[in-house]
């Protein structure tokens, strides 16, 4: 891997050029497209990925305090717990082993008995972010097996429920979509950051793009470009 842009550098150190800002929180998308700006093949994001993606993608993973992803996602591409890895000892230091996966989600129609929430280490639960308007039995099963954040009324309110990860202390939130939640952190002016791997491959059809939904206009800044063999890992930052 190398970086070509702001400068040409072999081998970057990956975990520096992802580090996160250490005065404020902040909350970083990373998702993968072809070309032509699809965001999925037959459903998945894994036809898109490479060796490259995966490493930057396990990178990401390490540096967060939380992984935030919709329920649709979850579901579509099977999310399990975040698995601890040798190589994150050092970027994790002081923290649990492995961050914690959060999941969006207003109806709860979630397969709670799924490893996603029966293989989660005590200090990496997973966290279910719903609405009030929740079925009432759904939220108290989730809570027998996750911890629950309610945020908002008839909706999840996503400030509401970024600013309660915040208060515990998550404030390194990687979101790994869908489009459907990208699209909705972006018109409450929530993202700070895009990471964004760019396959180099038409795929046409039907497929989503990385944000979907409610139009917004985010004014962003090219900050950093990696590539390897022929992918190109951009970071870029809000304005």
């Amino acid at each position: 891997m190398r970086r070509i842009h702001p400068d040409i550098t072999d081998d970057p150190d990956i975990p520096q050029a992802y580090a996160y800002p250490a005065d404020r929180p902040w909350l970083r998308v990373n998702m993968v497209a072809s070309a032509d700006g699809g965001a999925w093949i037959k459903g998945l994001s894994g036809g898109l990925s490479s060796k490259g993606d995966r490493r930057v993608f396990g990178v990401l993973r390490g540096l967060s305090d939380v992984v935030l992803a919709g329920a649709s996602t979850v579901r579509t591409e099977g999310y399990g717990p975040a698995k601890p890895r040798e190589s994150w000892l050092p970027l994790r230091e002081g923290r649990p082993p492995a961050p914690p996966v959060a999941v969006v989600t207003r109806r709860l129609d979630l397969d709670l008995g799924s490893s996603l929430f029966t293989e989660t280490t005590p200090d990496a639960r997973t966290i279910v972010i719903t609405c009030e308007a929740a079925p009432k039995d759904r939220r108290a099963e989730a809570a027998e097996r996750a911890e629950v954040i309610v945020a908002g009324d008839d909706r999840v309110e996503l400030n509401l429920a970024l600013a309660a990860l915040h208060e515990r202390g998550l404030t390194r939130i990687l979101c790994e979509g869908g489009p459907r939640l990208n699209g909705q952190l972006s018109a409450a002016g929530l993202i700070d950051e895009l990471c964004l791997s760019v396959s180099p491959m038409l795929i046409g059809g039907g497929a989503a793009r990385i944000l979907n939904g409610a139009t917004s206009q985010v004014n962003l800044r090219l900050a950093q470009v990696l590539e390897e063999e022929g992918v190109l890992f951009c970071r870029y930052i809000r304005e």
